[in-house]
């Protein structure tokens, strides 16, 4: 037993003990580790402030701690700024004057030891030593020579660091720079390679003409020489036009029949008949009365493109550069008599510009009575063969004229040919660009009404709206389809053939205008209150194709130019043109004033013109974004000059691609004007 148990105690003490060690040595690992955190955390309670060290009143760490009778503490200015409003304690309400506070100097010194360790734990190793040897820390001067080479070291150290840095982005920018200028130079070498070329193709055409002229003048000579070729003047003179003998530009002694000429007339001995030489000397007096129209005409047109230069040299250079870009992918040649394509498009847009630069009226007519509120023409529109034009407005009428009456009657209020009755005010008109007697409508009540000029009659009528209808518009390549916008935020497609809408788009702002694309009866442009353009594809409304962003205010009509050009107006004073294909904005226009009403817009393949509330006309060359011509309506209303400000432009329309529009304002007159030099 004895021996078991020795035995036994042997065994199970050495077991005991061992795992007692390493039992201890365990417990005693997991001690420290569990003293580390808390000795963490009680530094971490030492350095934060405990929230009693908080203000009761403004809940920061207490300033200038004073302690109240009933025992609580709180900033002086806290507490004695409360007391100025009430005699109580805020912690436990207790009865409190400024009497009953006195200094807490135990709790400010805490409170200064607490942010002396804040500082302490937050402050970097040099603010550091900055306050220990501020606080008068004890350092040797050797420890102190010490610091102050390290020190030395270190500046010497962090210097060369920053002047590498500062070298290192200095030389970047200036590759930078360099990059840039290069390119630009290359730019410009290109442009001026693009400039020289167009000089000399110009000038080889301008040779070409001067020669023209001289073969034609040496020509006439040989005629006046020819006794036998003079008896033909008169026949030659009327295929001239009239007397009017072509004069090309040039020097002035090459424009006019010299005095040699004469002299071989009297040298021939058959004379010709005092009559022909009658009409020889008007033949060349017409030629020098020529020649001074055209050149001051061309003084003219030069003045307009130096004021313009600047947007005519933009338009230049993006045509040539795109012309030849599209020539070297398609590696095409030079057109007609070394023109490039750019050069060509771009004496398009020279030719266009400079050729007009006013309005001339041609006719004016009254659309009603002068002082009656009611004549505000909201639309005036061509037919399809540009014959006929309708007018519409808040006089809840429709009258058709003839455009041929208007222009060539003198009487000052032609009679309409047809004349339709609404139940209301008028907003739009469309008319059919197939079936030539029908015309479209939309009014106030939102009612769309599809008409017969021919019998007076309405031939549909749509009621789906439930607000004010602002616009509609006939398909062109789908004649039996239109589309309307209202202000109950829809677009609505409807059919000749249905009495219901066949397609409904909800949007979430005001619709104030629609159109079709001239070149597809499934792609349809909606102008919107949200100061956005929605280019849609009827086949999937559920989201616009794309929407063009730029205006700042309500977009208030938008025109097709072309299948891929888009025209806008806003009341933020600005045209806008568009590239539907590339989705691209191309140019703002601006000149007119609109912020309130609607003015107007009309769109041809070249121009753009609207109206203004300033009740003018302007009209824009589409690649440029300056007035090229404008006409300001007169007012015939006796003191007009204190009411000028409220007559604007209501209404504008061109004759197809003709320089002839009708205009009309908030009084009802409506002109013809015509694009002159």
């Amino acid at each position: 037993m004895g021996g078991e148990s020795s035995s036994i105690g042997a065994l199970v003490p050495t077991v005991k003990s061992e795992l007692g060690s390493n039992n201890n040595a365990a417990a005693g690992e997991r001690e420290q580790e569990q003293q580390q955190p808390e000795a963490m955390a009680v530094e971490e309670e030492l350095a934060m402030p405990d929230r009693d060290m908080f203000c009761p009143i403004c809940m920061q760490l207490i300033k200038d701690a004073f302690l109240t009778s009933c025992g609580h503490s709180f900033c002086y200015m806290c507490i004695v700024t409360h007391l100025q409003n009430k005699s109580d304690c805020p912690c436990c309400s207790h009865f409190l004057t400024p009497n009953h506070l006195y200094p807490n100097f135990l709790l400010n010194k805490l409170l200064m030891k607490a942010s002396a360790c804040q500082i302490a734990k937050t402050a970097t190793p040099a603010e550091q030593l900055h306050k220990a040897l501020q606080q008068g820390y004890e350092v040797s001067v050797k420890e102190l020579d010490s610091l102050l080479s390290l020190l030395a070291e270190k500046k010497r150290t962090l210097e060369q660091q920053e002047a590498e840095t500062n070298m290192q982005i200095m030389l970047d920018f200036l590759h930078c720079l360099r990059n840039q200028k290069l390119g630009e130079l290359n730019e410009l070498q290109t442009d001026l390679q693009y400039i020289k070329e167009d000089i000399n193709s110009v000038e080889r055409r301008g040779i070409e003409l001067y020669r023209s002229r001289d073969r034609y003048l040496t020509n006439v000579r040989m005629l006046g020489d020819d006794p036998r070729a003079k008896l033909s003047w008169p026949s030659l003179i009327e295929k001239r036009g009239g007397g009017v003998l072509p004069c090309f530009p040039g020097p002035q002694s090459q424009c006019h029949m010299g005095s040699s000429t004469s002299h071989n007339w009297k040298a021939d001995e058959k004379t010709p008949s005092g009559s022909q030489i009658i009409q020889i000397k008007d033949a060349n007096s017409d030629l020098d009365s020529q020649q001074l129209t055209q050149s001051g005409l061309l003084v003219a047109r030069k003045k307009r493109v130096h004021a313009q230069f600047n947007d005519l040299q933009d338009c230049y250079m993006q045509r040539r550069r795109s012309s030849t870009r599209q020539s070297q992918k398609k590696d095409e040649r030079d057109r007609r008599e070394g023109y490039s394509t750019g050069l060509e498009d771009f004496q398009t847009v020279l030719s266009t510009f400079t050729r007009y630069s006013r309005l001339r009226v041609v006719a004016e007519l009254r659309h009603g009575d002068l002082f009656h509120s009611a004549n505000i023409v909201s639309s005036i529109e061509f037919d399809r063969d540009d014959e006929l034009f309708a007018t519409a407005g808040v006089s809840r009428r429709i009258k058709v004229f003839e455009f041929s009456s208007v222009v060539n009657e003198p009487a000052d209020v032609p009679c309409p040919i047809a004349e339709m009755s609404t139940r209301s005010k008028l907003s739009c008109l469309s008319w059919n660009k197939y079936t030539k007697n029908h015309i479209a409508s939309s009014d106030y009540e939102g009612i769309v009404t599809v008409w017969d000029v021919t019998t007076h009659q309405s031939v549909m009528e749509y009621e789906e709206h439930e607000k004010r209808a602002w616009s509609v518009d006939f398909s062109r390549t789908e004649p039996s389809m239109l589309v309307s916008g209202s202000d109950d935020c829809k677009v609505k497609i409807w059919c000749t053939n249905q009495e219901a809408s066949v397609l409904n788009i909800d949007m979430k702002a005001n619709i104030c205008s629609v159109k079709y694309n001239p070149g597809s009866s499934i792609h349809i442009v909606v102008g919107s209150a949200d100061h956005h353009i929605h280019y849609y594809d009827l086949r999937n409304t559920s989201q616009p194709v794309h929407i063009f962003s730029g205006h700042r205010k309500a977009v208030s009509y938008v025109k097709f130019l072309s299948n891929s050009e888009l025209a806008s107006a806003s009341t933020d004073s600005t045209l806008r043109l568009w590239d539907v294909k590339e989705n691209i904005p191309l140019r703002t226009f601006r000149g007119h004033t609109n912020e309130k009403n609607f003015v107007g817009l009309t769109v041809n393949s070249e121009y753009i013109a609207c109206g203004s509330e300033t009740n003018e006309v302007f009209v824009y060359h589409k690649a440029i974004s300056k007035p090229a011509a404008w006409h300001k309506f007169g007012s015939d209303v006796q003191d007009a000059d204190e009411d000028a400000g409220s007559y604007f432009i209501s209404a504008v329309c061109w004759k197809s691609d003709s320089p002839t529009m009708l205009t009309a304002n908030s009084q009802g007159t409506i002109k013809v004007l015509l694009l002159a030099e």
